[in-house]
């Protein structure tokens, strides 16, 4: 599958849960709880010592879509693709990030909070991007700010996104997908609340299926 396809997936339902899993017995339960909800595709912060290892389970598992988030450094781009992750996430523009991963053909999602981030990612090919921290950065005002000189561009914002605001944004016409913790919470994944998981998953879904 191309670059252009995996992202095209991983948009798909609209919904990108991030988690940061701290314990790896917690990884593929998680897994099946999102499943379960309706989400097949999951970014695996690498924030925490079992990142690496939880990003090689979910792909020898086989079920969910995974990628690697929290990328700053060209070197974890290899850790991550090692472990099997099928895309990259970074929290803001690394052109060194990015031009790793073309270089290896791994689809990446670079985080922007300005135009001229937005400018970089062009310059490299990129017009998918996350916008981080979306609420920090000025949310929806600057969702639309950059859509006038910017129209081809489709965001996925992520930071300060959660299950009150997430309609308004997919709202708006530039973005193609929001990205959220708040159905795989850290309070969550450490009480091990399958059940809520699922259930704040599938009212995600919901919530995006009814955005016109």
């Amino acid at each position: 599958m191309s670059s252009d396809g995996v992202m095209e997936l991983i948009c798909s339902k609209r919904v990108i849960p991030v988690a940061s899993f701290a314990e790896l017995d917690t990884v593929i339960p998680v897994a099946e709880a999102l499943e379960a909800g309706g989400l097949p595709v999951l970014e695996v912060t690498f924030r925490t010592p079992v990142a690496a290892a939880a990003v090689r389970a979910l792909a020898a598992d086989g079920r969910m879509l995974v990628g690697a988030g929290t990328i700053v450094r060209p070197d974890q781009v290899d850790q991550a693709l090692d472990a099997g992750a099928r895309f990259i996430v970074s929290p803001g523009f690394s052109s060194q990030v990015v031009e790793r991963c073309q270089a290896l053909g791994l689809p990446v999602l670079p985080g922007v909070a300005t135009a001229t981030d937005v400018m970089a990612a062009l310059d490299h090919g990129i017009d998918l991007l996350k916008l981080f921290p979306a609420e920090a950065s000025g949310g929806l005002d600057l969702l639309r700010a950059l859509r006038g000189p910017f129209p081809d561009v489709r965001f996925v914002p992520t930071g300060g996104v959660n299950s009150e605001n997430a309609a308004e944004y997919l709202r708006q016409p530039s973005v193609a997908a929001i990205g959220g913790s708040w159905m795989v919470a850290p309070e969550l994944l450490a009480a091990r609340d399958l059940d809520a998981i699922t259930r704040l998953t599938a009212e995600a879904i919901r919530i995006a299926q009814g955005v016109k």
